[in-house]
Order: C-alpha cells, then sequence, then structure tokens
C-alpha cells in the first residue's frame, strides 16, 4: 500500500496506473474509519483495479462552533485497516496541500438550492466546504468512480447534482447504511455518545422505520408524521433538528402521487448530532 501527502506523487502513482489501463476508484474520508467506510473500500476493491484511499479532516466544512479541533483522528488504526482491506493507495493531503492560498480566498464550489436545505440549513456553509473538497479531490485524483455512503443521503444527492452541473466524468456509487446489531448508523461522532445516550440512540432509526410504515400503511399527512417523529424524538431524550419525507431522487417535498421516497432525520443527542435516513417505494 502506497502512502503518501505529496500530490505529485500521488498523481505519478495514479497516472501509472491508468496509463496500464486500470480502473480507479476513490474512497474520500476524513478518517476515524468505521465499518461503514470500510464497507465503501470492499465496494470499489469489487468493481475497480485500484483502489485510492483519502483521509483528510476538513475544516472548510465546519461551522465556527462545531467540532474540527475534537474530531476524532485515529490515522495509525485507519491505515492499518485500509491496508487489510486492500487498499493500493492512501492520500493524506495537509491543509497546505488542500488550500494552499488559505480558506478565506480558495475557489469554492457551491450546489444551491439542494445544498441549502435540510443540513444545508442547519449548517450554513457545510455543503460548500464538502462540495469544494471533493472537487478538488476528484481533480487530484481522477477516478473514474467515486464511493460515498448512503447515511449522508443528502450529501450524496449534493455530490452526484456537481458531477451532473459541472459534467464531470466521475460516476458516483452510493454504498448502504452500515448499522450496528441495534440499527444505529455507524458514525465516526457515535463515540461522543455517553452509555446512556448510546442505549438511547437506535431511537432514531426506530421512528424513522416507524414514519416509513406510516406511509407505507397509506398516510400522506406529510407534516402531521413529521411533527409526531419530532414529538416521538423530544419525548425520548433526543434534540430534533428535522424529521422530514422527501422524493428520493431530488429531494423535493414529494405529491401525494410520488412513490419513491426517503424519510430523512437530524438530531442530537448530548453534544453528538446524528442523522439517519429510511429509503422506500409505496
Amino acid at each position: 500500500m502506497l502512502k503518501c501527502m505529496d500530490l505529485a506523487r500521488l498523481r505519478e502513482a495514479v497516472d501509472a496506473h491508468r496509463a496500464a489501463g486500470r480502473r480507479i476508484g476513490l474512497v474520500p474520508t476524513m478518517g476515524n474509519l468505521h465499518a461503514g467506510h470500510l464497507a465503501l473500500v470492499k465496494q470499489a476493491r469489487a468493481e475497480c483495479d485500484v483502489v485510492v484511499a483519502t483521509i483528510y479532516v476538513n475544516p472548510l466544512q465546519f461551522g465556527e462552533n462545531e467540532d474540527l479541533a475534537d474530531y476524532p483522528r485515529t490515522l495509525e488504526d485507519d491505515l492499518v485497516a485500509l491496508d487489510r482491506d486492500h487498499t493500493d493507495i492512501v492520500f493524506m493531503p495537509d491543509d497546505q496541500t488542500m488550500y494552499p492560498r488559505g480558506l478565506e480566498v480558495q475557489t469554492k464550489v457551491e450546489v444551491p438550492a439542494l445544498g441549502n436545505i435540510l443540513c444545508g440549513r442547519s449548517r450554513p456553509g457545510h455543503f460548500v466546504g464538502v462540495t469544494t473538497v471533493v472537487a478538488r479531490l476528484f481533480n487530484m485524483v481522477g477516478p473514474e468512480v467515486a464511493f460515498f455512503g448512503k447515511k449522508d443521503y443528502q450529501q450524496l444527492m449534493i455530490i452526484r447534482r456537481m458531477v451532473d452541473d459541472l459534467a464531470m466524468p466521475v460516476s458516483i456509487v452510493g454504498v448502504e447504511i452500515a448499522r450496528d446489531a441495534d440499527g444505529l448508523a455507524l458514525s465516526s461522532r457515535n463515540r461522543y455518545l455517553d452509555p446512556e445516550q448510546r442505549r438511547a440512540a437506535p431511537e432514531l432509526y426506530r421512528t424513522l422505520r416507524w414514519v416509513s410504515d406510516q406511509l407505507a400503511a397509506g398516510r400522506r399527512d406529510w407534516v402531521d408524521l413529521e411533527d409526531q417523529a419530532r414529538t416521538r424524538l423530544t419525548e425520548l431524550g433526543f434534540e430534533p433538528d428535522y424529521v422530514s419525507i422527501r422524493r428520493s431522487a431530488d429531494l423535493e417535498v414529494p405529491d401525494h402521487g410520488d412513490r419513491d421516497l426517503v424519510v430523512l432525520a437530524a438530531a442530537r443527542l448530548g453534544v453528538a448530532r446524528l442523522i439517519d435516513n429510511v429509503e422506500m417505494g409505496v
């Protein structure tokens, strides 16, 4: 496994593989890898000849009062896990490599409208940071395919929109959510939960399943369902940000005739901000 921090070294290695006709797959991460990240690596391994993983905690996607300084960093463990899962190249850029002129004057990529709803409304500027760093990584690595988890459903849709709007020659693959046995979606931020909060955390997924069951049974009173789900989460000790029923294709508010839906939620439990979603057809 090649480990590099230098962009020239990365490009040299990737270009050699590309010249040999090999298909390049990219798995962008912020490190602190868990089974969800490694599922992306395994999917990339299955579909591509060469797997490139990146580890970079991107300051541009953190808000002023968010957890950039405290975000868990476990580089040595991450490298062991990536090597075990047969990653070919790990790119670990520093801030100078990613943003050589500094964050304030960095050219940014924005996906309007889609980036300003749901999590985008609660975390202003977050998705601009995501799309900017992902666009730079695409240009640095030049993959044919990139892999993202469906837990960050809005992020996945925004990246697909960016790729489509900017005619980027990258196929985007969404990989199913990895969950613990009790249903909690795996996340690096789960480690912020204390034991009591960890026992309560799966209720977020159970609440989304309840909403999806109601939809499957024929309910179409979107607003009432969302209100009931928020009330349920509040009673269970969460601080809900949103529970929202959307069209799965574009995250627009559905019409009564829409059949492919996704129920999304974000809620705080202690200091942890948890997100989850359930896709469904009705």
